[in-house]
């Protein structure tokens, strides 16, 4: 039966990335400008000429399925396609960036497990004052947009008191480290919060239920119900949300990128979309697509077996 819903989650994943690359590229194919431009220089406008055959050269004049379909192909053997403005292939330059921004996104994503699990523990567990402290903090967190976040941490962290560097990324595992602390802090900033909202308030449904207060007139130690009857039969929703928050760092590290300066695929999607650079910005499209659809899919199948409660057929 496992084996048969991971299958269906798969062919999930297939077809919702081809429809994406049709959404992908047929945005851009009906876009306004023209990314044969990016090959002129400056100075007079282009003839109609010196455009009609940029665009036969890069098949820029090709009707839909036509283009499509080159598309696909291309992109089935590994082939990303040329970019317009940095005269490059757009596969070499995902490599150069594409480690930079997953770096920046494990980071984000241990600060947000890591520390919104504990606070949302800690606050459903505490009560009291702990979760006052903890639900005013989360608040007020998940109310701060991320590119709001950006400039208070780079105000405070780096410019009034100089702990961290505001730009770049740094050499080696050390220096992306210290590089990235303040960005991996605002693009976690908001998910943080909200991990740490579903932590509390799965705990304190798992504390009210009726087998904890079994194990509990059983005489059983308070720190072996918290762990055995509590932590994890509240996990699946926290790994749950967990898993989306993490996918949500896929789409919204393009603006810490560019805040921080961070040399990743986030920045280089809104550099190429400012360009009109139609290459870079369909492969990346797609392949963020790609990443979302692909954790939410683990974080589907590990949910499920992690809650049995919930049969796999439902789950599916």
């Amino acid at each position: 039966m496992i084996w048969r819903f991971m299958a269906r989650r798969a062919a999930t994943l297939a077809v919702t990335a081809l429809v994406a690359s049709v959404a992908v590229y047929g945005a851009l194919f009906v876009s306004p400008g023209d990314p044969a431009t990016l090959l002129v220089g400056g100075g007079r406008p282009p003839s109609a000429k010196l455009l009609a055959e940029i665009h036969h050269q890069y098949h820029l004049d090709d009707p839909f399925l036509q283009g499509y379909g080159r598309w696909l192909a291309a992109l089935s053997h590994g082939d990303l396609g040329e970019s317009l403005s940095y005269r490059n292939s757009v596969a070499h330059l995902v490599g150069d960036r594409l480690g930079n921004t997953l770096f920046l996104v494990a980071y984000a994503a241990v600060l947000i497990i890591v520390a919104g699990v504990a606070l949302g523990a800690f606050a459903a567990l505490r009560g009291g004052w702990g979760d006052t402290v903890v639900t005013v903090v989360t608040t007020t967190l998940m109310a701060v947009p991320t590119f709001v976040m950006s400039v208070l941490l780079i105000w405070w962290l780096s410019v009034r008191w100089p702990l961290f560097p505001a730009y770049g990324t740094g050499e080696g595992f050390s220096g992306r480290l210290v590089h990235l602390t303040l960005p991996a802090l605002a693009l976690a900033a908001t998910w943080l919060a909200y991990v740490a909202q579903v932590t509390r308030a799965a705990v304190r449904a798992e504390l009210a239920s009726e087998h904890v207060q079994t194990a509990r007139g059983r005489g059983l130690p308070e720190r072996l119900v918290v762990r055995k009857h509590v932590l994890r039969n509240a996990s699946a929703p926290i790994f749950s949300v967990s898993g989306v928050a993490v996918a949500g760092l896929i789409a919204g590290c393009a603006i810490v990128e560019q805040a921080f300066g961070v040399n990743g695929i986030g920045a280089l999607l809104v550099q190429s979309a400012a360009k009109q650079d139609l290459a870079v910005v369909q492969a990346l499209a797609l392949i963020s697509v790609v990443l979302f659809v692909g954790v939410n899919t683990v974080v589907d199948v590990v949910t499920a077996l992690l809650d049995r409660r919930t049969p796999l057929e439902a789950a599916a």
